[in-house]
């Protein structure tokens, strides 16, 4: 099922969005300093073209510890991207979703297009996995936090 939804999705439009999250990583790539969200740019540029069976998780949900992109300067790395690119590629998929939920075919789309709008906010310190490891990762979490949770640490 998900190579028949990522077919039609890049057929129907996942195209486009993902040639605007690559259009947005050049423009970064261009101005030196914003390299790091140039690279975040393609990351997720390609989960806009091929979505059904990824999801974007936060890197410390994955690997249980802090980075670079996790911590206080990842939240000062999401604002500046949320002012320059992330709220345009919000709108972009915003808009694309409405298009979508105008058919009973698209609603599935519609819903891709919302998860990758709010991804178009703060991509920083977010990495894209396959679902199973993404589902994997928090069943290990949880059962971390109920084992400290029992043990009263």
């Amino acid at each position: 099922m998900g190579t028949i939804g990522n077919f039609l999705w890049f057929v129907l439009g996942g195209f486009f969005m993902g040639l605007g999250w690559w259009f947005a990583g050049l423009v970064a790539f261009i101005t030196i300093v914003g390299i790091p969200w140039g690279r975040a740019c393609f990351v997720i540029g390609q989960f806009a073209f091929f979505p059904f069976g990824k999801e974007a998780v936060s890197r410390k949900e994955l690997s249980n510890q802090d980075d670079i992109g996790t911590g206080g300067l990842g939240v000062i790395g999401n604002i500046i991207w949320f002012i320059f690119a992330g709220v345009w590629l919000a709108i972009g998929h915003v808009i694309s979703a409405i298009l979508c939920f105008i058919t009973l075919i698209g609603i599935p789309f519609g819903i891709q297009h919302l998860k990758l709008a709010g991804i178009a906010l703060a991509p920083i310190g977010k990495t894209i996995v396959d679902k199973e490891v993404a589902a994997a990762a928090r069943r290990q979490n949880a059962e971390a936090s109920v084992s400290s949770i029992r043990s009263g640490t």
